[in-house]
């Protein structure tokens, strides 16, 4: 019979937690094995027995984040009745998430994003599939706001509005990175949802945002 591997001495879910944070906080590059031993508070063996590599480790932190801060965004986008009223909500539950009280400040899809080595290319690839991904996911909302009757806009109208409203979900990470509140980051929500009215200018009265 052949020999087992030695069982596990941490809670991996408990581990896997921590590595999403350091990832959050410091970004891929700024996470060396020593620092992800330390936080994760356990050997850089067991991480490659556990995890299988750096990379892995960080694709699995991302599919933590995206199931955890990434769900009320999603969530918002998809059960509001409306395009307008999924865009404005998305956006509010994006400043909530990015702005928790001891949690790393911004989304972790921007901020730990590689920017340097050739080698890490794969992963600012992976990062970039995903936050296309994002885009994708709100020009599939306004397409259903079309297809509902609240929505008027063409198809190329409705890709540079999804692009400019993920350009917003983006900006407002940046902004919490950098020290804005979540008061200071709903008056730029409340100047974004201000453009809806040039953005969309044929949906009825009733669907503006107030």
């Amino acid at each position: 019979m052949a020999a087992r591997g030695r069982p596990l001495t941490f809670d991996r879910d408990v581990a896997l937690r921590s590595a999403m944070d350091l990832f959050w906080e410091r970004g891929y590059e700024g996470s060396s094995m020593k620092d992800l031993s330390e936080a994760m508070g356990i050997a850089s063996a067991s991480i490659y027995a556990s995890f299988g590599s750096k990379e892995a480790l960080f694709r699995e932190a991302v599919a933590l984040n995206a199931a955890t801060q990434g769900q009320p965004p999603r969530v918002a986008l998809a059960e509001q009745p409306t395009a307008c009223e999924a865009i404005h909500a998305m956006l509010r539950a994006v400043a909530d998430t990015i702005t928790i009280p001891g949690s790393p400040r911004g989304c972790m899809l921007v901020l730990a994003a590689p920017t340097g080595t050739i080698e890490n290319h794969p992963v600012r690839e992976f990062l970039a599939d995903v936050r296309r991904a994002q885009f994708e996911e709100i020009r599939e909302r306004l397409v259903r706001g079309v297809r509902d009757g609240d929505l008027a806009a063409s198809t190329d109208s409705l890709t540079a509005i999804a692009r400019y409203y993920t350009t917003v979900m983006h900006g407002l990470s940046v902004q919490a990175r950098d020290g804005a509140s979540r008061a200071e980051l709903e008056t730029v929500i409340t100047l974004a949802m201000a453009a809806w009215k040039v953005l969309a200018p044929d949906v009825p009265e009733r669907q503006q945002p107030i």
